[in-house]
């Protein structure tokens, strides 16, 4: 299958299943995300992450946790063919940024290096500037709902604010921050209230 057709019928997938992972995770075990740009994806398989935040296991498990909690959210937001992409993108950047420091595993930048990462895979199929772009704005800031709550320095909220879709980036927060292991209610509802909490203080604000 030609590479467009393979980005088609992933898509397709994103868009119409509850569980988008079931078809990734058939097409990872056939070998035919093999291919380069597809081969990006399954190399998340072999990069760890802190058991503390990720006791789900490696970035390809979480990423598919993440589309599959994602996909309860399709229809709330405004566009979600970018919605889906960006969450099936949204650690791209951990290829490269993952290190183990002082014994703990670490992937700072990953949301900067991984707006480059998500724009150059969807480079390689014929797709729209603006779709291409919209994908990695939401890839470039799906941290900043950590470091919001977390008054960390890290942040660009002038920028978010400038170039993101506010209400669907709320949802990627939602559907990265819920899709890992190990969550009882409790720390659900934490991340619920936060997301709200973003929500009060940045729609309809003036940039």
């Amino acid at each position: 299958m030609k590479l467009q057709e393979k980005f088609n019928e992933i898509e397709k997938h994103l868009l119409e299943d509850d569980k988008p992972s079931v078809y990734l995770n058939e097409l990872k075990s056939s070998g035919e995300l093999a291919v380069e740009p597809f081969n990006w994806l399954i190399s998340l398989e072999k990069i760890e992450q802190s058991p503390k935040h990720h006791p789900e296991g490696d970035v390809w498990v979480h990423t598919m946790m993440v589309v599959d909690k994602g996909s309860s959210y399709r229809d709330y937001v405004e566009d979600k063919k970018v919605f889906m992409w960006a969450l099936l993108l949204h650690d791209l950047g951990k290829r490269s940024t993952t290190k183990l420091r002082n014994g703990r595993w670490t992937s700072y930048d990953h949301d900067k290096v991984g707006r480059k990462d998500s724009y150059d895979f969807l480079s390689c199929f014929n797709l729209d500037e603006e779709f291409k772009t919209k994908v990695s704005i939401l890839v470039r800031y799906h941290m900043h709902l950590l470091f919001i709550m977390n008054k960390l320095p890290y942040g660009d909220i002038k920028g978010m604010k400038k170039e993101a879709n506010l209400h669907d980036l709320s949802y990627v927060f939602l559907s990265d921050r819920l899709g890992r292991g190990g969550m009882d209610k409790e720390e659900i509802e934490k991340v619920e209230k936060e997301v709200e909490s973003f929500r009060n203080k940045f729609f309809n604000m003036k940039i």
